[in-house]
């Protein structure tokens, strides 16, 4: 058998792009420390039907394994993608062209020597490290050379791809970590899998990224189920009505009712007595009736023209017995009443909403919320609207942009009703939003990062303007707190002094941070620098906008000239870096060993050990380069556009850093279905074996990113 050659694992989301490494080699002590005892080499050997005298390089016996353990095998394989969704014709043809073949701890499987690749590797039982081979290149410009990460490849894993496809030698050099088995197949049999297996094909191009989709029709399927949990029309009717009705006595005028009703903004009252015991109720429906109707008095009483006796149900009735009362009697609203007290009253609208949630519906009631209470109220049905998105496919980056939207519409509703409670200052100004909310990348879970901007002339002046915005800005954290937008632990908040500034004071916080540069300056720098206008003042928007894209302007650009704090910055970035994954058992056991006892050993911090890895690293570089762009898949492609990242390259980050925040709203979507509180704990054993590979492959990415990083400030 010829001497192995190159290869390029998939742990990436686009196997397209070779991806280069830089983790150190797997030295003889390291081998030594790997290598499995003799006893053991020799139960798998005898296992596979080999013997430990076969070397690797003996064909005849690596195929004699795999003819007497075909059926195994091939159970494997289907364990595995692409191999799961393959005919299985093509699986065992697959198979019986291939060898099985035994490398030792610290032995070399494929290295760039050879002209070309010659065979194609699965790793069946080990762990496979493949590095960038340390070959004499020309010198490149640093944006357009390949970070160097190591590639990890597991029991499942296939490599190589991207050498054989481009019949050329391979820029990696792939070692066994420890005692490892792996079939091999001839790059003959290679090629002509690709001929005859779609699905193998679009796998071979497209790597893991090829997968996306899979998980996604896994992801939406999950949604669709706890859809249907949540929103079956068993619901209780208790849970419906969320606010207390709207009453008013017999006695009370038409024109009072009325009045009421539209103060509240409902469609109806329900007329008690002193006790809450129901008279009856009267309705937008009864009010057009009325208004058509000849010699119609408005200051009549209300008990002269409402629907005496109406229909009720009890609280704890199902939604369903809501339904088929409404249609059966074609009315609209439904009084709740428990013990002869009236309780609530539901309409057509609550049971619609339980069913199908509207996102301009949604908006439409956030922007005209009568109250701080009602706007919470409504702000329960983002996690339904949620749940419908997933569940029809939406994309992770639409999600965010819709929660977003909904959030900026809930920070309006609440200044129009703060400004309303407490008085207007008598000072224009605007309402910053700072981090996710300004890159437009909110989930369900999210706290407030906020601040306040005005115009003022000169210190003293400012002086005063802040004195009289502060409460006004206090009483708006806490309104949206109360809202479910919670406290920022770390006080990024207008209500702190330190962040209700004037436009010229802000451009002062700005060259602070950026010259003293101490911890507590970078670290908030990852917020400050994500910014954009929330809301301003109708009468002067013009003007404030302009005041912050000149804020926004000047921040960056002070941000490019000062090369020590980017250093500086970088540098706090690459302290928090994705799981590395090693150890000896299957993917989930690895990833859980990799993670470490801090978390349980089960779970992921999807925002801190992933998302904020990606986040972080992507903000660095597109600032450096003066993108002007917030999100993070906006600064992605701004980068890839301008060849500061490989187009081919910017394309597997979007897709491994979408993955990554749509794991996040499933898991958010699940938490809040199943009434728990929220956390971005990812449990790994909840995680099917395609989401773990796709996991594995996000991470690789994300480490990427940060190699990108340090390349570019020699770190």
């Amino acid at each position: 058998m010829p001497p192995k050659a190159q290869v390029c694992g998939f742990v990436s989301i686009d196997k397209r792009a070779q991806r280069p490494d830089s983790a150190p080699s797997v030295h003889a002590s390291t081998a030594r420390r790997t290598r499995r005892p003799a006893r053991w080499r020799q139960a798998h050997a005898e296992e596979f039907g080999m013997t430990e005298s076969s070397p690797a390089t003996d064909a005849t016996a690596g195929q004699r394994a795999v003819a007497q353990n075909v059926q195994a095998l091939a159970a494997f394989l289907q364990q595995h993608a692409p191999f799961d969704a393959m005919e299985p014709a093509h699986v065992l043809q697959l198979l019986q062209h291939s060898a099985l073949v035994f490398f030792a701890a610290g032995q070399q499987i494929l290295g760039p020597e050879a002209p070309r690749v010659a065979h194609w590797y699965i790793v069946r039982q080990g762990h496979v490290v493949g590095q960038r081979a340390e070959l004499a290149q020309p010198a490149a410009p640093a944006q357009q050379q390949e970070p160097d990460t190591p590639v990890q490849l597991l029991p499942g894993d296939a490599f190589p791809f991207a050498a054989i496809l481009g019949e050329r030698p391979t820029r990696r050099r792939y070692t066994a970590a420890e005692d490892s088995f792996c079939l091999q197949l001839p790059v003959a049999q290679f090629v002509q899998l690709l001929e005859i297996s779609p699905v193998f094909r679009q796998f071979a191009l497209r790597g893991v990224s090829g997968l996306l989709a899979r998980v996604g029709q896994h992801m939406q399927l999950g949604a669709l189920q706890t859809l249907h949990e949540a929103d079956a029309l068993n619901t209780p009717l208790r849970s419906l009505a969320a606010r207390a009705p709207l009453t008013c006595s017999p006695a009370a005028s038409v024109r009072e009712a009325v009045r009421l009703m539209h103060s509240q903004r409902t469609s109806s009252i329900a007329i008690t007595d002193a006790d809450l015991r129901l008279q009856g109720i009267f309705t937008l429906r009864d009010l057009r009736a009325l208004v058509i109707a000849p010699h119609a008095d408005l200051d009549a009483p209300i008990g002269q023209v409402m629907t005496a006796a109406p229909m009720a149900l009890h609280p704890d009735d199902s939604a369903f017995d809501a339904t088929m009362l409404m249609a059966r009697h074609h009315f609209g609203h439904l009084c709740l009443v428990e013990d002869g007290v009236l309780r609530g009253v539901i309409s057509e609208r609550d049971l619609f909403a339980l069913q199908r949630v509207d996102l301009v519906h949604l908006a439409r009631a956030i922007r005209s919320a009568a109250s701080v209470a009602e706007l919470a109220t409504l702000r329960a049905d983002i996690g339904r609207l949620v749940a419908n998105m997933l569940a029809h496919g939406a994309s992770a980056e639409q999600v965010l942009r819709i929660v977003t939207q909904l959030n900026d519409h809930s920070v309006e509703r609440v200044i129009e009703l703060m400004l309303a409670e407490h008085g207007d200052p008598g000072l224009p100004f605007a309402w910053l939003a700072f981090g996710s909310e300004a890159r437009g990348e909110q989930t369900l879970l999210s706290d407030q990062d906020n601040g306040l901007l005005f115009l003022a002339g000169e210190p003293a002046q400012a002086q005063q303007a802040q004195a009289r915005l502060l409460p006004l800005a206090k009483a708006i954290n806490q309104a949206l707190h109360e809202c479910g937008l919670h406290w920022c632990p770390g006080e990024i908040m207008a209500s702190n002094p330190a962040l209700c500034l004037a436009d010229f004071q802000w451009r002062d916080f700005f060259d602070r941070m950026l010259l003293q540069a101490q911890p507590q300056d970078v670290l908030n720098a990852t917020i400050f620098f994500d910014m954009r206008l929330a809301w301003a003042t109708p009468g002067a928007r013009a003007q404030l906008e302009q005041a912050v894209q000149q804020l926004r302007a000047y921040s960056l650009q002070r941000f490019q000239q000062e090369s020590a704090f980017q250093r500086l910055m970088a540098s706090f970035a690459l302290q928090r870096t994705p799981p590395a994954i090693g150890g000896a058992q299957g993917l989930k056991h690895r990833l859980i060993q990799a993670l470490g006892a801090a978390q349980g050993g089960a779970t992921l911090d999807i925002k801190k050990q992933a998302l904020a890895i990606c986040v972080d690293a992507v903000r660095i570089l597109a600032l450096a380069q003066g993108c002007s762009a917030a999100s993070t898949v906006q600064r992605l492609r701004w980068l890839g556009e301008r060849g500061h990242l490989r187009p081919e390259r910017v394309k597997t980050y979007e897709d491994a850093f979408n993955f990554l925040q749509q794991l996040r709203l499933r898991h958010h979507q699940r938490q809040q279905q199943q009434g728990q509180p929220l956390d971005n704990l990812i449990a790994l054993q909840q995680c099917n074996t395609l989401e773990l590979r796709v996991l594995r492959a996000a991470l690789a990415e994300a480490a990427r990113l940060q190699d990108a990083l340090r390349l570019n400030y020699r770190l």
